[in-house]
């Protein structure tokens, strides 16, 4: 079955940090860029990070620059976000996409166009609380 499933939701106390998985089965995520999104509930989903299929290029939205970080591993066929200094504003379903296309996802990540994008996972629950 061809899917992205992420983990490593959970609840964390603000400061804290938490590392979310997005694990590709059913196909090889070495070609693909991956991005990470997020949404709550009344909200539009937002990009929040994205790399490119070598790890070479990514992108984060200034509200986590410096606190999060793409990063990928294409021998476990997963690409990861760190997530340190949490504010109780990053709780969210996070949610990982994947396509062929780096410059599509970006455009998807940054809010500056819509695109279709081939793969989405089912998303993981992070909440922010003390």
């Amino acid at each position: 079955q061809v899917q992205l499933v992420e983990s490593g939701g959970g609840l964390v106390q603000p400061g804290g940090s938490l590392r979310l998985s997005c694990a590709a089965s059913g196909f090889t995520l070495d070609s693909y860029a991956v991005g990470w999104f997020r949404q709550v509930p009344g909200k539009e989903r937002e990009g929040v990070s994205c790399i490119n299929w070598s790890g070479n290029s990514r992108y984060s939205k200034d509200s986590v620059k410096g606190r999060f970080t793409i990063s990928r591993d294409n021998t476990k066929n997963t690409v990861y976000l760190e997530m340190n200094s949490l504010k109780p504003e990053d709780s969210a379903l996070y949610f990982c996409a994947a396509d062929k296309s780096y410059a599509d996802l970006w455009e998807v990540v940054s809010g500056s166009r819509l695109h279709e994008l081939h793969y989405w996972g089912q998303g993981t629950q992070v909440t922010v609380s003390s």
